[in-house]
């Protein structure tokens, strides 16, 4: 019964977008657990960018795990990767399977709460492929995963609960935009774990 939960997921139908959401990728009682063990294992780090001449520190914690001292550069922004965790690993172990396509890093973010957030990107860095396979997987409080097409401007909102897994794919990373955007209402303690391939150069 477990592994049918798991499997359960909804294809959404977007322009020039591939989406799966799996919404009991883990338990809902298991993830809440695994949150807590992810924020007390990971290195976490809160990491600055220049801004308009001036240093900004990012509005959340961040951690990059991978093979191989990998480095990731986004916004100006190196990132060399630590070891994989334990639970980290067995994470990456289960969405491959799932997905049945091989991840070689992580980027790990806490939102600490609802002042916490990600602003409008894609991830579309010249290292992770032109058509990248991004597993999104998030554990805590349900916060709400905004898209937008870089064209049309049509938008897509999808609250993201604990325990539930997003694979994007296809060419939304060059069609669309997504964020976390902050809110008004309070919220407690999110970690996303974004699973991806880093190609050789």
């Amino acid at each position: 019964m477990g592994n049918k939960i798991r499997k359960v997921f909804i294809d959404i139908k977007l322009a020039d977008a591939s989406l799966q959401y799996y919404p009991n990728f883990i338990d809902y009682g298991k993830s809440l657990k695994q949150l807590e063990d992810l924020y007390a294992e990971l290195d976490w780090q809160q990491e600055s960018l220049f801004m308009y001449g001036k240093k900004v520190s990012i509005p959340r914690l961040q951690a990059w795990y991978g093979d191989d001292s990998m480095d990731y550069t986004y916004t100006n922004l190196t990132l060399t990767a630590k070891p994989w965790t334990p639970i980290v690993f067995d994470l990456k172990q289960k969405v491959e399977t799932l997905c049945q396509h091989k991840f070689n890093s992580v980027l790990a973010n806490c939102y600490r709460d609802q002042q916490d957030s990600v602003s409008w990107h894609s991830d579309d860095e010249p290292e992770l492929g032109k058509e990248p396979v991004i597993a999104s997987l998030s554990f805590g409080a349900k916060r709400t995963f905004h898209l937008k097409h870089k064209v049309t401007g049509e938008k897509f909102n999808l609250p993201l609960q604990s325990g539930s897994l997003l694979v994007m794919s296809g060419r939304i990373q060059s069609h669309w935009q997504h964020a976390v955007l902050k809110s008004r209402l309070q919220m407690a303690m999110r970690i996303n774990l974004t699973f991806r391939q880093i190609k050789s150069s």
